[in-house]
C-alpha cells in the first residue's frame, strides 16, 4: 500500500468508524441488555453513570473526528475511481445520518433529561415513568445507530479492498 493521502485517509477514517461500530456494537449487544435487567433505580443510576463517563476526549476525538476524516477521504478519494469513490461518499453519509445526527437528535437529548434527573429523590412511581420514558425511545435511537455504523464501516472495508 501506498503511503499517499486517498490511502492515509481512507485507513483513518475506516479505524475510527470501525471503533465505533465496535462501540455501538458492543453497547447494543451486551451493556444494554444486561444494564436492562435491574430495578429501576439501578438502571437509571447505571446508565447516567455510564454516560457521564463516556463523555471525555478521546470518545469525542473517535466519534466526530471520524466524521471529518471520513470528510477528508471523501475528498482525498474522489479521484480514485467512480466506484470507489461513491463507496466513501456512502459511507460517510451513513455514518453522519445514523449515527452522528441519530446521536445528536435522538440519544443526546434522552440523556440530557436522565442527567437531570435526581434519581436519589425520586419516587418508584416517578423512576418507573423515566425509565419509560427514556429505555425504548433510547435503545431504537441506539439500534439505528449500530446498523448504520456497521454498515458504514463494511462499505470502507469494501472500499479499501476495491481500490
Amino acid at each position: 500500500m501506498e503511503l499517499s493521502t486517498s490511502n492515509l485517509t481512507l485507513f483513518a477514517a475506516t479505524l475510527l468508524i470501525g471503533i465505533t461500530a465496535g462501540l455501538c456494537f458492543t453497547w447494543g449487544n451486551a451493556i444494554t441488555p444486561g444494564i436492562g435487567q435491574l430495578e429501576d433505580l439501578n438502571y437509571l443510576r447505571a446508565f447516567q453513570k455510564m454516560n457521564r463517563s463516556i463523555e471525555n476526549p478521546l470518545f469525542f476525538a473517535v466519534f466526530f473526528g471520524s466524521f471529518f476524516i471520513g470528510i477528508a477521504a471523501i475528498f482525498a478519494n474522489k479521484g480514485v475511481s467512480p466506484e470507489h469513490f461513491r463507496l466513501v461518499l456512502v459511507a460517510v453519509g451513513i455514518y453522519f445520518l445514523g449515527v452522528i445526527l441519530i446521536t445528536v437528535f435522538g440519544n443526546v437529548p434522552l440523556n440530557q433529561i436522565l442527567d437531570k434527573a435526581d434519581l436519589a429523590n425520586c419516587s418508584l412511581e416517578e423512576l418507573r415513568s423515566l425509565r419509560e420514558r427514556f429505555e425504548n425511545p433510547w435503545n431504537r435511537f441506539h439500534i439505528i445507530r449500530v446498523i448504520t455504523a456497521m454498515v458504514s464501516f463494511a462499505l470502507l472495508v469494501i472500499a479499501s479492498i476495491n481500490k
